[in-house]
């Protein structure tokens, strides 16, 4: 799952992102030093929830990682919070989403100094995310308008929480890990 995600990975970020800064890189250990530790733990349960919603062996346990995807994303502030596939459990329950509320909430990543997260993970609103999964047709697929790839993620597990089947929910959760991965490249990688 990984694998495939990283080689997605990198045809979303050539197609998905403007071109780099010619200014040099850090150095990988300062980059990984300047990432906020919730931020990195966040990022890595996300990454995690992504894991089990694609490699689940049901369509609960799939909507299950969906649903943590989503609220470790948006958290209690945001929209769509909450117990979603209905087994009367939060998965992903947290005090602060990654990205602000609706009510301007701060979330982990409000106010990060990379300019790449500003463009690639809290850029666009939720209003605009929300109108983007409500008109998502399949072949009229209206998330590239998004420019936070996090707010794609929640895109692909609110279309996963609403699949009427397994393979659909796999398919999906493919989707979200690029996604994801272009997220956690914007801390880990872009300064």
């Amino acid at each position: 799952m990984r694998a495939l995600a990283a080689g997605s990975l990198l045809a979303c970020l050539a197609a998905c992102t403007v071109a780099p800064d010619p200014a040099p890189d850090p150095a990988p250990a300062a980059r990984a030093l300047a990432v906020p530790a919730d931020v990195t733990n966040r990022l890595d349960a996300l990454d995690d929830a992504i894991e089990a919603w694609a490699d689940a062996s049901s369509l609960d346990e799939a909507r299950a990682g969906a649903e943590a995807a989503r609220n470790l994303i948006v958290g209690p502030a945001g929209p769509l919070y909450g117990d979603a596939d209905g087994d009367g459990a939060v998965a992903g329950a947290v005090d602060t989403g990654l990205l602000a509320g609706l009510d301007g909430t701060p979330g982990l990543a409000t106010g990060s100094a990379l300019p790449c997260v500003a463009r690639d993970v809290e850029a666009g609103t939720w209003d605009d995310a929300l109108a983007a999964y409500e008109s998502w047709a399949p072949g009229r697929n209206t998330f590239p308008s998004l420019p936070s790839h996090a707010r794609r993620v929640v895109g692909w597990a609110t279309l996963t929480l609403a699949a009427g089947d397994l393979e659909e929910a796999r398919e999906y959760a493919s989707h979200a890990a690029i996604h994801a991965g272009v997220t956690r490249a914007a801390f880990e990688h872009c300064g």
